[in-house]
């Protein structure tokens, strides 16, 4: 990354204030995706903090903090989202606020219209239980999906080597249920070169992923994966549910 690239993007921190409307957002997406395809991931960020300004964002699970700190290279001070459920383990929250220590962004906590105390009331208890794909709804969905109103572009760690689900996901594409430009700068990243990044920038890291759990979701619905096994073969255990409802 040379010093210009760095002064580019600063200096579009704080600019592009008014959002463009979907039919722009969707026509710039059709130009650019397949010219960004092979694209480094560094240059895929640096060039949606070129386009969008401070309506782009990044968001992170805290399962590491890989996307955060590549984007915090580009562009010092960039929104990091994070969704706070109500249900996440204590060591996903301590890589949360270890992140807003330690690196130069702006972490952007996000939490649910209800507690889980109101849910329980509103829903039943445990929620996760009775209806996994409502919780999910409530506690993920839908506080991202009013989040990204003040963006038009929001960068994610969706990799292609996690899930066949996610092998044709682009670098850059359109997400019509959100009306937004979403960015997967890492998508072309195998395992190993997410381990050698982190490695050589000594990237913070969930602890719980040496504790079994290479995939960290919320607790009730998260469990540890044996050697060998599926990577998320412990999100949703025991069920059909292999996602969210984000992606």
């Amino acid at each position: 990354m040379t010093a210009a690239t760095t002064r580019s993007a600063r200096e579009y921190r704080g600019t592009h204030t008014e959002g463009r409307s979907p039919e722009e957002l969707r026509e710039l997406v059709s130009h650019v995706g397949a010219e960004l395809e092979l694209a480094p991931a560094e240059h895929i960020i640096e060039w949606a903090v070129a386009t969008f300004g401070d309506r782009f964002c990044v968001t992170s699970s805290m399962g590491d903090a890989v996307l955060a700190h590549l984007a915090s290279r580009v562009a010092p001070g960039v929104d990091v989202v994070f969704l706070d459920t109500g249900y996440h383990f204590a060591e996903t929250i301590g890589t949360r606020d270890a992140v807003e220590a330690t690196l130069p962004v702006n972490l952007v906590n996000v939490t649910p219209e209800q507690t889980v105390a109101e849910q329980d009331a509103a829903h039943g208890k445990d929620l996760y239980k009775t209806d996994p794909d409502l919780c999910c709804a409530l506690r993920k969905v839908a506080p991202l999906q009013k989040t990204l109103e003040q963006y038009d572009a929001w960068a994610t760690g969706l990799r292609r080597a996690e899930t066949h689900d996610r092998i044709i996901a682009p670098v850059v594409g359109w997400d019509a249920r959100k009306s937004r430009v979403k960015v997967s700068p890492l998508a072309r990243w195998s395992d190993e070169q997410v381990e050698r990044y982190i490695e050589d920038n000594h990237v913070l890291v969930n602890p719980l992923v040496y504790d079994g759990y290479p995939s960290i979701g919320c607790w009730p619905c998260t469990r540890r994966v044996a050697p060998g096994e599926d990577p998320r073969s412990g999100r949703w255990a025991g069920t059909s549910k292999t996602e969210c409802g984000i992606h």
